[in-house]
């Protein structure tokens, strides 16, 4: 069952002219139920790092985790496996998760070995490849790696992520402290997956499973925000602000003049996630009201439509002050989440550099943001980084001495946000 809601604060004072919304969307409680697919089948990938950087431990522990993983699919799943170094071998072809096919596979995954370099446009290439072959298919990945692709890669990589991008959904895993961060949340944001950091070979197995639960759970697998605007109206951004910050600004998809779709790919029960639209539009005068635009949630199955729901936005400008100073909360909750992970960001790029007096300033202005958020998990985890002394005011002091996994977390896990309290 989905529902959604739009929450904003309509009044503007003269001249402006941006109209910011959120729109919350669930599958649980009441809602409109959406048509199941006829054919409703599921196709995970496993997309592992096998070069030489990934031997002893780490291809030792990565092997087990495929292991469980097959081992854990239900019957009725298609699966493959690809292994990926300086090029891409398609271990084990697209099958169904029967037993016997499970069996060969896993014999298959036992005999990995680590070597070579790191073009991940082929490993994501060859996946391409077959999800292509089920396109009906509610698709799902993961890829682990343990460091960073070859910098020769990079336009290689932006052609196969143009060629992936709403063919499947991807989870991005780094193990270790050598990959780059950026890189795994660019595949990612791409490919609407998430990203984080596996500090240890010994915790794989863990979160593989929890990744491997979650895809298992996508029952529709088409679903888009569409947005209709004004003539002379420009959207500025669309970002899905929860669980985590997500700019699908560039995903946009034009439909006519005046609308346009953003993918939010596969739903599972019990999810909820925020938007954040922020349109221009033309500013009125005292007095005006003017429809600024409709935001819809559009589910597609089996080539059939489903509007799940529509609402309203609206910009209506007033001399009342009282009125248009009054930001919604749920808009302010999130621009201030957003605040929190460029500052974080910023903070931990400045301390690269050296720059303790700007990364200070930065680190600190995020500590407050997350106390006055209730963001504990971002709290906790900046307090790996800088020894505070007063959260409420953003009081900090740099540590000297930072563990590179603890940094590395903070990075990863910035984009995280806390949900508004009701």
């Amino acid at each position: 069952m989905f529902n959604a809601e739009v929450f904003q604060n309509p009044y503007l004072p003269q001249g402006a002219s941006e109209v910011n919304a959120i729109m919350t969307i669930g599958t649980s409680g009441e809602g409109v139920t959406v048509a199941q697919p006829h054919h409703s089948l599921r196709l995970f990938g496993i997309i592992c790092d096998i070069s030489g950087s990934m031997g002893g431990a780490k291809i030792i522990a990565a092997k087990d985790a495929i292991v469980k993983i097959i081992e854990l699919l239900p019957p009725d799943t298609l699966f493959f496996v690809v292994t990926g170094s300086s090029r891409a071998k398609l271990l084990v072809p697209l099958v169904n998760a029967i037993p016997e096919n499970k069996l060969r596979a896993i014999s298959q995954v036992k005999e990995i070995s680590a070597n070579g370099g790191t073009l991940m446009s082929t490993w994501l290439h060859t996946a391409v490849g077959e999800f292509n072959k089920m396109p009906q298919a509610i698709c799902q990945a993961l890829l682990l790696t343990d460091g960073q692709n070859d910098a020769n890669d990079e336009l290689d990589l932006v052609r196969v992520l143009d060629a992936a991008e709403g063919k499947f959904q991807c989870d991005c895993r780094g193990v270790g402290t050598d990959w780059r961060v950026s890189e795994l949340q660019k595949i990612a944001a791409r490919l609407l997956g998430t990203t984080d950091i596996i500090a240890s070979p010994d915790r794989i197995a863990d979160d593989f499973q929890a990744i491997l639960t979650k895809a298992m759970g996508k029952t529709v697998s088409d679903v888009s925000l569409r947005l209709w605007t004004p003539v002379g109206a420009k959207v500025l951004f669309c970002k899905q602000v929860s669980p985590e910050i997500v700019d699908v600004t560039s995903r946009a998809k034009v439909v006519s003049d005046r609308i346009i779709e953003y993918p939010t790919g596969a739903w599972g029960s019990n999810e909820s996630r925020d938007y954040h639209f922020c349109i221009q539009i033309t500013a009125g005068n005292v007095g005006d009201e003017m429809l600024a635009g409709r935001a819809s949630l559009i589910a597609k199955t089996d080539g059939v439509e489903t509007k799940i729901t529509e609402a309203k936005i609206l910009a209506t400008w007033t001399e009342d002050e009282a009125k248009t100073a009054k930001i919604d909360r749920r808009v302010a909750h999130y621009t201030g989440q957003a605040e929190l992970a460029q500052s974080i960001q910023e903070g931990l790029e400045a301390r690269a550099q050296g720059n303790i007096e700007v990364a200070t300033v930065k680190l600190g202005k995020a500590v407050k943001l997350a106390h006055d958020s209730g963001n504990e998990a971002t709290a906790k985890l900046l307090r790996s980084v800088v020894d505070v002394e007063d959260a409420a005011a953003g009081t900090v002091r740099i540590k000297r001495t930072v563990a590179k996994e603890d940094e590395m977390m903070l990075e990863t896990r910035s984009t995280k946000t806390a949900r508004i309290q009701k």
